[in-house]
């Protein structure tokens, strides 16, 4: 048998999202968007309710294509708000808009967001979260703060938070 962290154990979705992708580091800017998106969603939920909408999500926010999110206007604002396959909170929805002409501005500056995010790593990693957190704040991002970027850290393996006994642990 397979030991892996407790959280993903029991539903066949979380298992495979532990196995597959929880952890591993993450350098394509459209899966980073993503997992920010979905992550900033996740304020006051649980993963297992944002990983069961994932699809939803990606069909309601054009694969997370940034490019494409930041044309996104009142009609497609609407869309979302009414769209049950989501979660459909105002500010979360602004937010995922914002965010992601933010992060178009963040890899222009950079060449890419991951080379931005992966700069934080080094120090202590919830120190990581709060600096980077401050800094994404003062660049415009919303609904990013330490602990949601703390649990981005760990989706993407900027830490290895894997539990100890755990298959994926380093």
């Amino acid at each position: 048998m397979i030991k892996r962290c407790g959280w993903a154990e029991g539903d066949p979705l979380m298992e495979a999202y532990h196995d597959k992708e929880w952890g591993t580091p993450l350098y394509d800017d459209n899966k980073i968007f993503e997992f920010l998106c979905l992550e900033s969603f996740q304020a006051g939920l649980s993963w297992r309710t944002i990983l069961h909408k994932r699809e939803n999500f990606k069909k309601a926010f054009s694969e997370f294509n940034p490019a494409k999110v930041t044309r996104f206007g009142k009609k497609d604002f609407n869309r979302l708000m009414k769209d049950a396959g989501i979660v459909r909170n105002r500010l979360k929805i602004e937010a995922a808009i914002n965010n992601a002409e933010r992060f178009l501005e963040v890899k222009k500056e950079f060449g890419t967001f991951s080379k931005y995010m992966w700069s934080f790593v080094g120090a202590p990693a919830h120190g990581v979260s709060v600096s980077w957190a401050r800094d994404l704040k003062k660049r415009g991002f919303k609904f990013l703060g330490p602990t949601t970027l703390y649990a981005h850290m760990q989706a993407t393996g900027m830490v290895d938070d894997h539990a100890l006994g755990c298959f994926r642990r380093a």
